[in-house]
């Protein structure tokens, strides 16, 4: 009956299609092109590589000793191709966690064509992982106003919120993500934590069942179906999706938690103790409410509510 304390999904996005102009050298293209097909197969470093490539032909350094490394405003822009080869290559940084680089990447990128929506948008996620929320909130919103299509920036901006604690303003935005693509899995997933943080636990099961109709091995939306159907009482069909959860990621420490007490509320104090035995190998800093939530689980055995609510659980 614990959902994650933040439910944030960041989602950051390559530049998928080349803005070529003219004088867009094709050898600087065919870098761009390969740094995308090994983003695919896993390959950040190759990819790293290509984009630095494409990087430097479709540039011109004021200092040609410059190493792609110490890349820093001083450059004189060829082509404005650039930017996206910078936001691509931040992407890579930051998926290898290597953020602060990640953020330079994408400052240059937006030093060059200020109106590249989806820089903003990662590198908001970026400020995210960096600690800056205020920062990545102004960079979230500036590109929903230049591109009030993109769902991706709705999903992190909607997640923002939620971990900030404006529940109405994410829940607008998983619903504004939603209608621009109802593919995606992760915007019924979040959207179903900020219904259950609402009390909306019929609403949050129908979006984490969504959530696993599209994306079947998503362990984190059968936790959340399970922490729905146990806000609604509904116990032994909540072990078996916290068990599904734990088949498909067995480092799940809220799993455990909640199905822990799902054992105790039904009277199984022996898997129960065993769940929050590995609970508390991954989290042991949750011994304290683990306990407590415990013994007000047990003050609801052989009780037939049709909703339960243990004591500040969100």
């Amino acid at each position: 009956m614990r959902c994650p304390a933040q439910i944030s999904t960041i989602v950051v996005i390559l530049c998928l299609y080349v803005c070529a102009s003219a004088q867009t050298p094709s050898s600087a293209i065919h870098h761009y092109r390969d740094g995308l097909k090994k983003v695919d197969r896993g390959d950040l470093d190759g990819a790293m590589e290509d984009y630095s490539r494409a990087i430097t032909i479709s540039s011109r350094f004021r200092n040609s000793a410059k190493t792609t490394d110490n890349e820093s405003e001083d450059i004189t822009v060829v082509d404005p191709f650039t930017a996206n080869a910078y936001t691509n290559r931040g992407v890579v940084r930051y998926r290898k966690r290597d953020f602060e680089g990640a953020r330079r990447d994408f400052d240059l990128a937006l030093q060059i064509r200020p109106n590249l929506a989806e820089a903003y948008l990662n590198r908001a996620a970026t400020l995210r992982e960096l600690g800056d929320d205020q920062g990545a909130m102004a960079d979230l919103n500036k590109a929903i106003r230049l591109k009030p299509d993109l769902f991706e920036a709705f999903n992190n901006r909607g997640a923002l919120k939620h971990d900030q604690g404006d529940l109405a303003g994410a829940l607008a935005d998983f619903d504004e993500a939603i209608k621009l693509n109802d593919k995606s899995a992760e915007a019924f997933y979040l959207r179903g934590y900020t219904r259950i943080a609402l009390s909306d636990y019929a609403g949050a099961l129908s979006d984490f069942t969504s959530a696993i109709k599209l994306k079947p091995a998503m362990a984190q939306s059968h936790h959340g179906r399970g922490t729905a159907l146990m806000y609604q009482a509904k116990f032994d069909e909540a072990i078996q999706e916290f068990t599904r959860a734990l088949q498909l990621d067995p480092d799940i420490a809220w799993a455990y938690f909640n199905r822990g007490l799902s054992f105790v509320i039904t009277g199984d104090e022996t898997r129960a103790q065993a769940d929050f035995e590995r609970c508390l190998v991954l989290r042991p800093e949750l011994k304290e409410d683990l306990e407590r939530r415990a013994e007000l689980a047990r003050t609801l055995r052989g009780k037939n509510p049709t909703k339960i609510n243990l004591s500040g659980i969100h």
